[in-house]
């Protein structure tokens, strides 16, 4: 026999099932670990990342911690800036920021054990998501930090700012560089900035001290087509190829400099090809007994603070891309090198910097340990703010955990997302509690 339901189970069912697509599952209990999933939820992925969701519920949140104040900043339509403001004592001295983006990179779906915006929690507590490391983490550690210390009365001697950009991911134009440009910013009177950094796969944090710079180099190669059978001289391909080869062996003595354990990856020049563009196509794919008469290559260069950008234009001129063999290049620089005096994008990491000292004997006061400061091997906003001048850290304080920023399966733990909240709490009440009138 058939028993009928009520018509309340059938909307109750339904209401379940919109619980689960729905970024807040509001069936949840909340509790920083569901605040965090929730946060994950959103899909904030380029091409077509949603900025008024996570920005919405960013604000409401902090709406709920006492003294926080919100403000929605947009310097290009549709790609907002959140700046939350948490006053200090003391408004003559220098305030603090603490960034982190808004946006992630693409995932695919199948190649993931568990939905890329589900944020699903393990029984061992792994929580799966687009951005679990890069870097929404950081995100809501900042403001779980913050309303926990509130929550104890706190009041910081120096103003604290809180921004969440767009754009990180596809260079920052849309967002910190025009945010860090702006009157607004310069109204900040910011000292000191955190930042994104990196995992730890054991058990001390990464703190970096500096980007590497992007370049993009394209080198194109031109030359006299004909008959495949012929051996040529000066021909597109063989020219380029040329050129392959020189920067594969700069390449590799790099690369042998890091593998040797003399380097770190991020105090390097690295060259990654990218792609090779050449051939004459056909139905069957490509014209094989036909020299082509053009070529392209292009590659990846990342540039430490320490390198001279001018002594690699010049490796470009004279040895990758000399015109003596019918090679043309593009350089498209995507970023600064050197701040407003001519100095290059780096933070010192000695008795010179009050705010190193103070970082470090936070982490200390919060149980970490942290390893030898690094110039991260990628790029992240903090570029803009040392550009200028301002000192800025690269920290993420995420241990015992393999590196995934932009690969499947990213993912962290919840017992070190919460261990990150507290080591957070003692950062910020240290550097907001620095009254030296200097700084």
């Amino acid at each position: 026999m058939v028993k009928h339901r009520p018509p309340y189970f059938l909307l109750t069912l339904l209401l379940s099932l919109l619980s689960l697509t729905s970024p807040y599952h509001s069936a949840e209990e909340d509790t920083p670990i569901t605040r965090f999933q929730q946060y994950l939820r959103f899909d904030t992925a380029h091409p077509n990342p949603n900025y008024t969701a996570p920005i919405s519920f960013l604000k409401t949140f902090a709406q709920s911690v006492p003294g926080l104040q919100t403000q929605i900043l947009e310097f290009t339509p549709n790609k907002p800036v959140l700046l939350l403001t948490l006053p200090g004592s003391n408004p003559s001295l220098s305030s603090i920021l603490l960034n982190s983006h808004l946006d992630s990179v693409p995932a695919e779906p199948s190649k993931w054990v568990h939905p890329p915006f589900a944020a699903h929690k393990t029984s061992d507590g792994e929580i799966f998501a687009r951005g679990a490391q890069d870097d929404k983490c950081i995100g809501m550690q900042y403001l779980e930090a913050l309303s926990n210390l509130r929550s104890k009365g706190f009041v910081p001697a120096r103003t604290i700012h809180v921004s969440y950009v767009p754009d990180e991911e596809i260079g920052g134009l849309d967002g910190a560089a025009k945010f860090t440009a702006s009157k607004e910013f310069e109204n900040l009177n910011v000292g000191f900035v955190l930042d994104e950094g990196q995992a730890s796969t054991n058990n001390v944090f990464r703190v970096f001290y500096a980007d590497r710079t992007p370049w993009n180099l394209i080198i194109r190669a031109s030359g006299t087509p004909g008959h495949g059978s012929k051996m040529f001289d000066n021909s597109a391909m063989e020219n380029l190829m040329k050129s392959v080869e020189v920067i594969s062996k700069f390449r590799e003595s790099h690369f042998d400099v890091v593998k040797a354990g003399n380097a770190m990856i991020g105090e390097v020049i690295s060259v990654n090809p990218v792609y090779l563009k050449a051939g004459i196509p056909s139905l069957a794919g490509f014209v094989m007994n036909m020299q082509p008469s053009e070529a392209e290559a292009g590659f990846d260069i990342r540039l430490p603070p320490t390198a001279d950008p001018d002594l690699l234009k010049k490796r470009i001129v004279d040895e990758w891309a000399p015109a003596a063999r019918n090679l043309t290049y593009q350089i498209i620089e995507k970023g600064p090198m050197r701040d407003h005096k001519g100095c290059p994008l780096a933070t010192a990491t000695d008795d010179s910097n009050p705010w190193w000292s103070i970082f470090k004997q936070a982490i200390t006061a919060a149980g970490g340990k942290l390893s030898k400061p690094e110039i991260l091997a990628s790029t992240t906003d903090a570029r803009y703010v040392r550009q200028k001048g301002i000192p800025a850290f690269g920290f993420s304080p995420i241990k015992n955990t393999p590196i995934l920023l932009h690969d499947h399966n990213e993912f962290l733990k919840d017992t070190n997302y919460l261990n990150g909240i507290k080591v957070y709490k003692s950062i910020i009440s240290s550097l907001s509690s620095f009254e030296d009138g200097s700084y």
